[in-house]
């Protein structure tokens, strides 16, 4: 059994691409390293992914035109200074739109680590989650999105909302749970339905 492992993209040949203008070459490494930048900076920063896309397009149109002016001095370090780009318009975005009062959110620069992997793990599960409900029938779906939707609904305004007796809402919403358990479960194990 051979363990094929991923190489590391060379970014660096961005920059040459770049200066050639082979735009087929420049697209394609682009293709690979902006989803990568906007996942950055929703991990680290916990932007929004329309913020993170709209601030990662912005910062590589900043270095593409150092790169066409020849001002980048090293090429080999083209990720992290585009990862630093990114992330500084993604602090002046916010800045110039005063979208936060309060600008020691803005210095305190990155999330803890900790915080990015919680982060990475809660939207793992939380599309796992889903897929799982859209496995269900549509009036399950339309149960326990309720629940989902209104986290503190007691079993009595459910109750008036579906029009079933608190009894039935609780034992619908046990069976439903129930449910989307196993399913979650024998996803998270890797096993298909």
């Amino acid at each position: 059994m051979s363990v094929q492992v991923k190489q590391r993209v060379d970014y660096s040949a961005l920059v040459n691409y770049i200066q050639q203008e082979n735009v087929r070459q420049v697209n394609e490494l682009l293709e690979e390293l902006i989803p990568k930048l906007v996942e950055y900076l929703q991990v680290t920063l916990a932007a929004t992914e329309e913020a993170a896309k709209e601030c990662v397009q912005q910062a590589f149109l900043n270095v593409y035109e150092r790169i066409v002016d020849g001002k980048l001095k090293d090429p080999k370090s083209l990720l992290s200074y585009m990862m630093m780009t990114a992330r500084n318009e993604y602090f002046n975005q916010y800045k110039k739109n005063k979208r936060y009062v309060d600008n020691e959110y803005i210095t305190g620069s990155e999330s803890e680590p900790a915080s990015q992997i919680d982060r990475l793990v809660d939207r793992e599960r939380k599309e796992l989650l889903f897929e799982c409900i859209e496995e269900l029938d549509d009036d399950s779906q339309l149960f326990i999105l309720y629940f989902i939707n209104h986290p503190d609904a007691t079993t009595s305004e459910a109750s008036d909302y579906f029009d079933l007796t608190e009894a039935n809402v609780r034992t619908k919403k046990y069976r439903i749970t129930h449910q989307l358990h196993s399913l979650y479960k024998m996803r998270a194990n890797g096993l298909e339905l």
